[in-house]
């Protein structure tokens, strides 16, 4: 069972940057792939990246401008957000699971565990 707990959102202007945190809990954390998805009002929920043991797998309208890192000494991953644009504006959530194979990683049902979401407003 792992818990996970986002945090470090809120309101920026369009070309700042802002890191998002999430902490989890559990001794297995290390062994899960850690992805970070995002859903505006009224759209679906939206992949962003993710990292696993080997690399990171970025959504096109993300990369370049955010990166994803992990700290398993502290249980914690990191979306470290820059450029921001009006269009990030989100929730963001963080997630943990096993995707099978690199198509897997883009899908919000290949993760078992999510976290209740941190909200990302990016003003014009």
């Amino acid at each position: 069972q792992v818990q996970l707990v986002e945090s470090g959102g809120g309101l920026v202007q369009a070309g700042d940057s802002l890191r998002l945190s999430c902490a989890a809990s559990g001794r297995t954390f290390s062994t899960y792939a850690i992805g970070w998805f995002r859903q505006a009002p009224g759209k679906e929920r939206e992949f962003v990246v993710a990292i696993n043991s080997i690399g990171t797998v970025f959504a096109d309208s993300t990369k370049g401008r955010f990166t994803i890192s992990r700290d398993t000494a502290k249980n914690t991953a990191y979306l470290q957000m820059n450029s921001l644009k009006p269009e990030d504006t989100a929730v963001y959530y963080c997630a943990a699971g096993r995707p099978l194979g690199s198509s897997g990683y883009v899908k919000s049902s290949s993760y078992d565990y999510w976290g209740q979401g941190t909200q990302v407003t990016v003003s014009s």
